[in-house]
């Protein structure tokens, strides 16, 4: 009887220390987080050389790509039970690059839209709805508040 309930112990450790596998969605979801932080990033950038009301529109979008960023990344915290993804910095060597304008946000927003309205439809509940509407973010960014004028700085 002791031995038996030995081994039962030690199977229960045994199976304890042997998690399961996170979810196949946890590198989706990692995606859109990398995402929404190099918007983000982006829009500070390009905001930092704009005027008025561009100025104003970049700063907002910048914004509301880190409010992105931080709702993935709880989600993430929450599915996978442990600390907050980072990103790890990437030095380069490379000639410096012209700053970014808006145009090039909102390339960049496009391109972050299509792949969470593409990821939204294979997810389901909170998931789902969380990506859908930051598709919808997205694209209400790029097609009402950088919606300006040819010519405008």
């Amino acid at each position: 009887m002791l031995l038996g309930a030995a081994a039962l112990t030690l199977l229960g450790v045994t199976a304890a220390g042997c998690g399961s596998p996170p979810p196949p969605e946890v590198d989706e979801l990692l995606a859109q987080l990398n995402r929404a932080r190099a918007d983000s990033q982006l829009a500070t950038d390009a905001a930092a050389n704009a005027r008025g009301a561009v100025a104003q529109a970049l700063t907002a979008v910048a914004a509301e790509r880190s409010a992105h960023a931080q709702a993935l990344t709880d989600e993430l915290v929450r599915l996978r039970g442990d600390d907050a993804p980072t990103e790890t910095p990437t030095s380069t060597t490379a000639e410096p690059t012209r700053a970014p304008t808006a145009k090039d946000v909102v390339g960049a927003l496009r391109v972050s839209a299509q792949s969470a309205t593409e990821l939204a439809a294979t997810l389901s509940g909170y998931r789902a709805g969380l990506v859908a509407s930051i598709a919808a973010a997205c694209t209400a960014a790029y097609t009402v508040a950088l919606a300006f004028p040819e010519g405008t700085p």
